[in-house]
């Protein structure tokens, strides 16, 4: 798998889930490209299948039908170990509930992502510069003051800086953000989508999930999915036409 930064794309991609007897089809047939360094915005109404597209580009689910490709290849069908790996590596996730583990420090939940990646050997080997990253990630999203703190004791907007920050240690390609100032007022959420674009103009990949039409603007590039189908317009903003 090329680890330089590749398109992300769907592919006719659907998906249906059961009700009893009865399937509910979310998705059909999307086509849908994420070029490197982009800014992307999926809105649409609840229910139109918003969150179950950002799950199938980060391989948190499988497509019935189509394919997630990245580049060149096709990284839904791969081995459940390999998809975790680029989990991992390439994507970043930022989800609306934050999913911070209550008995950490917010410190020792950014490190969470390299806890896993590497055996405990390696990671207690250079465990100093580890902490020293995550401690660098939440300084430049401004908790560096709260390392020692745990998520009880954070407000929901640090809460949502400090997934932000567990999202970013592992160097991803691709951030999905999933919703994510859903649970925050207007001046925490203007912070929030102000460090997105900030992360987005050093050249991260950004997909964001968002029913607020609004909110949206903040991106190069809108993307509007309707009864589970991306609409034929799309709306590009004007804000990096040059």
């Amino acid at each position: 798998m090329n680890e330089q930064p590749q398109p992300l794309h769907a592919v006719a991609v659907e998906k249906a889930y059961r009700k009893g007897e009865h399937a509910v089809d979310v998705l059909r047939g999307v086509n849908l490209t994420i070029h490197p360094g982009e800014f992307v915005s999926v809105v649409g109404q609840s229910g139109c299948g918003k969150s179950t597209l950002m799950h199938l580009l980060g391989l948190l689910d499988s497509p019935d039908i189509g394919e997630i490709r990245l580049g060149d290849d096709r990284i839904d069908h791969l081995p459940s170990r390999t998809r975790d790996r680029l989990r991992n590596r390439v994507f970043g996730f930022v989800f609306q509930f934050y999913h911070l583990l209550p008995e950490l420090t917010l410190l020792e939940n950014v490190l969470t992502p390299l806890m896993i990646r590497h055996s405990m050997p390696a990671y207690w080997k250079n465990r100093k510069v580890y902490r020293q990253r995550a401690s660098d990630i939440l300084d430049r999203v401004g908790l560096g003051h709260r390392l020692t703190h745990t998520p009880k004791e954070l407000s929901g907007g640090e809460m949502q800086r400090a997934a932000i920050a567990r999202a970013l240690i592992s160097e991803p390609q691709i951030l999905l953000a999933d919703e994510p100032t859903g649970n925050l007022d207007g001046e925490v959420e203007a912070e929030v989508i102000a460090l997105l674009r900030e992360l987005n103009a050093e050249g991260l990949t950004v997909v964001m999930v968002t029913h607020d039409d609004a909110l949206a603007k903040a991106a190069d590039r809108t993307v509007r999915l309707l009864r589970g189908r991306v609409e034929d317009r799309i709306e590009t903003p004007l804000r990096r036409a040059a």
